[in-house]
């Protein structure tokens, strides 16, 4: 039996007791994680398709070992402008087992937790949100694979490349955004309510989904 699952942004074909190596995923070595994000399984002759995800179809695997990919330099420069900016990126991933291909609503159940929310012990602290709370995922330089920005309805070259400028290279990113981060975007970028009024996340999503409609 196989499976296509998607995490990540990325999509990967999988069969028991395989090692794969996927972005960053929360838990320690050793603890399980259930990827539920199943697009295809197969058992022998007998295919499944999902539209876009199978119901009830999950991949049980267990977290070998954390760490990052090998450096990447990215390197800007602005012909006859004297600019040049290089940056270097290693992209945090996370290397998982195969332990099982789980179909019929059937569940594993996993140990790996979401990393906790800082705490404070001042009684008397500022209540507002972290600051990593308010921002949205962001990348230090342009990963693999990034997406062209320009295909969400609303968003030119211009509005494209000050995104990038934030960190945000990928539709996947924007469709997770919270109404905090909207609101962190929305302040350093100065185009208070574009976002809601061109409804980026929602069509964000439909990209990342592999939909042409948005």
């Amino acid at each position: 039996m196989f499976a296509v699952i998607r995490t990540g942004g990325k999509q990967y074909t999988v069969a028991k007791d395989d090692l794969i190596t996927v972005e960053r995923l929360p838990g320690d070595a050793g603890e399980t994680v259930a990827l539920t994000d199943v697009l295809m399984v197969g058992d022998g002759e007998a295919i499944t398709v999902g539209a876009p995800l199978i119901s009830g179809a999950t991949v049980a695997a267990e977290i070998m070992e954390q760490g990052r990919a090998k450096k990447i330099v990215v390197f800007k420069k602005k012909r006859r402008q004297n600019y040049r900016r290089k940056k270097g990126h290693r992209q945090l991933q996370t290397t998982l087992k195969v332990v099982d291909i789980l179909t019929d609503g059937k569940t594993v159940e996993t140990t790996a937790k979401a990393a906790p929310t800082p705490k404070t012990t001042d009684a008397k602290a500022d209540p507002a949100p972290a600051v990593a709370e308010l921002e949205p995922q962001r990348f230090e330089s342009a990963p693999e694979g990034a997406d062209d920005l320009t295909k969400i309805a609303g968003v030119g070259p211009k509005l494209a490349n000050l995104l990038n400028e934030l960190g945000i290279y990928k539709f996947e990113q924007i469709a997770a955004w919270t109404p905090e981060n909207v609101a962190w975007v929305d302040e350093r970028l100065t185009f208070k309510g574009r976002i809601e009024r061109d409804d980026w996340i929602s069509k964000a999503a439909a990209l990342a989904a592999g939909e042409t409609g948005a």
